[in-house]
C-alpha cells in the first residue's frame, strides 16, 4: 500500500473516531419517567440475589434467611428491607401511623443486625394513644447464627415438656440483652441507661420533664443502691 493511500486511511480513520466521540458525549439522555406508581421493588445482584426490598405493606416480605423466606411472627408494615452479600435480612426501616377509634398509633423504626442475628442498633419512635417515646438503642446478640428452622419447627409443637425443653434450646440462637438506650421515655424524662451483659440496667443518667437532674447506680436487682444529684 502507497504511503498516500495509508495517510488517507489513517485520516478516515480519526475522523470517524472523532465522530464517534462527539456522538458519545451528546446523545439524547434516556427519557426519564416522571412518576411512577409500584407496589414493591426487589434490588438484586448480577446473579439474582437480593440486596434491598422496598414494598408496600401486603407484599412486605417475611424473614429471608440466605435467600430462603420464612413467615414473620408479627411484622405488618410497609418500608425498606436491607440484605448482606448473601441474601440475608440485615436491617431496615419500616414507619407507619394511623388513627383507629379515636386513638392514634404511629413509629418509625432504622434497624441494622448482627450477622445472621437480629438488630444491634435501633433508632426508634413510637406513639400510641398520646404516650411518646424515642430513642437510640444499642444491644448484644447471642454469638451462634439464628435457627429459623428450630424456630418453625417450635411453633407447631403443642404445649408441653417437648415445648419447654426446646424453647432452652432456641434460646442459644435467638434473644439477646440491651446494653445502652439514649432517648425520651414514656414518662417524658431524658435518660441514658447503661445495662450489663445480661440486660440489667446499672447505671441511669436522667432529667425529668420537671428538670431534675440524678445519677444512679443500680445493682443486680435494678435497686437503686447511689444517687448523685445536684446540691440544693
Amino acid at each position: 500500500m502507497s504511503s498516500k493511500a495509508t495517510g488517507i486511511l489513517l485520516a478516515y480513520a480519526a475522523i470517524v473516531s472523532t465522530v464517534a466521540a462527539v456522538a458519545v458525549f451528546t446523545r439524547e439522555p434516556p427519557a426519564m419517567p416522571e412518576e411512577i406508581d409500584v407496589k414493591r421493588i426487589n434490588l438484586r445482584e448480577e446473579d439474582g440475589t437480593l440486596r434491598m426490598v422496598l414494598s408496600n405493606t401486603e407484599r412486605f416480605p417475611g424473614l429471608i434467611f440466605k435467600g430462603k423466606s420464612y413467615p414473620h411472627p408479627s411484622r405488618k408494615t410497609a418500608g425498606v428491607l436491607f440484605f448482606n452479600d448473601e441474601g440475608t435480612e440485615n436491617g431496615g426501616l419500616i414507619f407507619g401511623g394511623k388513627t383507629e377509634d379515636g386513638k392514634v398509633s404511629s413509629g418509625g423504626h432504622l434497624s441494622f443486625d448482627q450477622y445472621e442475628q437480629d438488630q444491634v442498633i435501633q433508632l426508634t419512635q413510637n406513639e400510641y394513644d398520646g404516650v411518646r417515646w424515642a430513642a437510640l438503642v444499642v444491644s448484644d446478640r447471642p454469638e451462634k447464627s439464628m435457627d429459623l428452622d428450630a424456630w418453625q419447627k417450635f411453633t407447631a409443637l403443642p404445649e408441653g415438656p417437648e415445648k419447654k425443653a426446646a424453647e432452652e434450646e432456641l434460646g442459644k440462637t435467638f434473644g439477646g440483652a440491651q446494653r445502652l438506650w439514649v432517648g425520651k421515655s414514656r414518662d417524658r424524662s431524658s435518660a441514658v441507661m447503661l445495662s450489663d451483659a445480661a440486660g440489667r440496667p446499672r447505671l441511669m443518667l436522667q432529667v425529668t420533664a420537671e428538670g431534675e437532674a440524678s445519677l444512679q447506680f443500680l445493682d443486680e436487682n435494678g435497686k437503686v443502691v447511689r444517687t448523685l444529684a445536684p446540691k440544693e
